[in-house]
C-alpha cells in the first residue's frame, strides 16, 4: 500500500488544520490505520487509531481536540485537529496495518504498522 499525506501546514495556536492520507495500492477490508506524529529528537507517538469496525481510540493529548475518520469507498484517511496547541508541531505521518485486531489497533503503538507515508509537517504557533 501506498500512502500520501496532505493537509499540513502553518496556524496559530486556537487554530484547525484538517490532514487527509490517500491510500493506494493492495488494501484490505480489514485494517487498522493510524495517525502518527514525531519531533527532532523524540520517539513517533500514536495520535489516533481507527479500524475497519470504526473503532476509534485517541492519546490523551488531543481527547477533545482531533477526531480521526476514514472514507472506505475513496481510501482516504483523515483528522480534523482543532484548537491547535503549539506543543502539536511536528511531523505528522499515517500508518497501515493488514488485519484488524482491536487490541493492537488500540494500543497506539507505532511498532504495530508496517506501511507509513512521508508525512506532513504541522506548525503551530503561539
Amino acid at each position: 500500500v501506498r500512502l500520501v499525506e496532505s493537509g499540513g501546514g502553518s496556524v496559530q495556536a486556537g487554530g484547525s488544520l484538517r490532514l487527509s492520507c490517500a491510500a493506494s495500492g493492495y488494501t484490505a477490508t480489514s485494517y487498522c490505520m493510524g495517525w502518527f506524529r514525531q519531533t527532532p529528537g523524540n520517539e513517533r507517538e500514536g495520535v489516533a487509531t481507527i479500524g475497519s469496525d470504526g473503532t476509534t481510540r485517541y492519546a490523551d493529548f488531543v481527547k477533545g481536540r482531533f477526531t480521526i475518520s476514514r472514507d472506505n469507498t475513496k481510501k482516504t484517511l483523515s483528522l480534523q485537529m482543532d484548537n491547535l496547541k503549539p506543543e502539536d508541531t511536528a511531523m505528522y505521518y499515517c500508518a497501515y496495518k493488514w488485519g484488524y485486531t482491536r487490541n493492537a489497533c488500540s494500543s497506539l503503538l507505532s511498532t504495530v504498522f508496517p506501511a507509513w507515508g512521508q508525512g506532513t509537517q504541522v506548525t503551530v504557533s503561539s
